[in-house]
């Protein structure tokens, strides 16, 4: 069976010598090609390859965020990067990439980690994903949505609040509202440095709070800025965030 590949360069260049190096080979077929980190979600979630082959820096999102919204996928494809710098690998690698191969790429490298990508199948990585210990060390910049069964990315500083309900979380953002799978508490994890827990359900943006008030029944809400919606600070976080407000 042929492979599908996503080739991910922001070069053309790049992109065309990747695809020289596959034309002759018959196991490999190349599905669609990106030129940045959105584009490549957008072209993961659309044509399901088996194998994207990306690059690391790239205008916008780079290749390490987007792995790790491919990474989170319900069927995730492998990841191989391809780059000129050696300094990204840890990060690389903790975005759950099949492997890394440093430009100029040979055939004789790109087959071998073609094949190792190839004997890992969809179920083993799956696997993978969810016993890899260890938080991911990107910093995140998006956060990634379905809607209306299309992909919508959201740039973190657009973001005002996350507010759980059960096992959704709705992401209000500055153009209005989405909702997410993603758990609160992976959120607040990873967005620990612009976000703040003002109850168990919610996270709030630092640079959207403008202050405190109380409710005509007597319970401190968070005032925000440019937004008429009222949350609930709770008894729990309320002395944490008085003392933000007090000392931003």
């Amino acid at each position: 069976m042929t492979l599908k590949i996503l080739i991910v360069d922001d070069e053309e260049y790049a992109r065309a010598r990747i695809k020289g190096l596959l034309a002759s080979q018959v196991d490999y077929g190349v599905c669609a090609e990106a030129e940045n980190g959105v584009d490549a979600v957008i072209m993961t979630e659309r044509y399901q390859p088996d194998i994207v082959l990306m690059d690391i820096s790239m205008p916008g999102m780079d290749g390490l965020e987007a792995a790790r919204h491919i990474s989170g996928m319900d069927s995730p494809p492998a990841v191989i990067f391809t780059t000129a710098y050696g300094e990204y690998a840890l990060e690389a690698f903790s975005t759950k990439a099949t492997g890394y191969l440093m430009k100029p790429i040979r055939q004789e490298q790109l087959l071998q980690s073609l094949e190792q990508a190839r004997s890992l199948n969809r179920a083993q990585r799956m696997e993978a994903l969810e016993n890899r210990e260890g938080r991911n060390l990107l910093s995140r910049k998006h956060i990634c949505a379905r809607m209306r069964g299309n992909l919508e990315l959201i740039p973190i500083e657009d973001v005002v609040y996350f507010q759980a309900d059960q096992k959704y979380v709705t992401v209000r953002h500055k153009k209005g509202e989405v909702i997410i799978e993603e758990s609160l508490k992976s959120l607040e994890t990873d967005l620990a440095d612009r976000f703040i827990r003002i109850h168990r359900n919610a996270l709030v943006s630092k640079s959207a709070i403008a202050g405190l008030s109380k409710s005509s029944v007597g319970r401190t809400q968070i005032v925000l800025d440019n937004v008429k919606d009222q949350l609930e600070v709770s008894r729990r976080h309320l002395a944490e965030v008085r003392r933000f407000v007090r000392n931003r």
